[in-house]
């Protein structure tokens, strides 16, 4: 029985570094860094304007050493504003990230802000549309 439980945790240590080392070529970067690298971004394109909907769109990314989002994921949203962000955010691009002198594929967090028709994104604007 000890056998069997040893030759167990064995695999399952294994299994485990098998899968850290699939992803040796890749690392988690923060939301804030990779805004930062952005150097082509689309807005999105909402049906959600059409019945007033708002609200904020977190999908999961993947992006390739040449700075192309190559996988996305949703994680939350309005489902009327999922589709659209998707849209926009695969054709948005990123200098290549690199870590000690290697450039490396990436997997961040990207938040898709859709505001009402009418907000302008600028809190620190008048409702006459003049600076403060």
């Amino acid at each position: 029985m000890r056998y069997v439980a040893a030759l167990a945790l064995l695999l399952f240590c294994c299994a485990s570094l098998a899968g850290a080392q699939v992803r040796a070529d890749r690392v988690r970067v923060s939301e804030a860094v990779m805004q930062g690298l952005l150097i082509k971004k689309v807005d999105p394109q909402s049906l959600g304007d059409a019945v007033h909907v708002q609200g904020v769109v977190v999908l999961k990314a993947r992006i390739d050493k040449a700075g192309n989002v190559e996988n996305l994921e949703m994680i939350s949203g309005h489902p009327m504003l999922v589709t659209a962000a998707i849209d926009a955010v695969r054709q948005w691009k990123y200098k290549p990230y690199s870590l000690n002198g290697a450039v490396v594929k990436v997997e961040t967090t990207i938040r898709v802000h859709f505001p009402s028709k009418g907000d302008s994104g600028h809190s620190d604007l008048k409702k006459d549309g003049r600076d403060n």
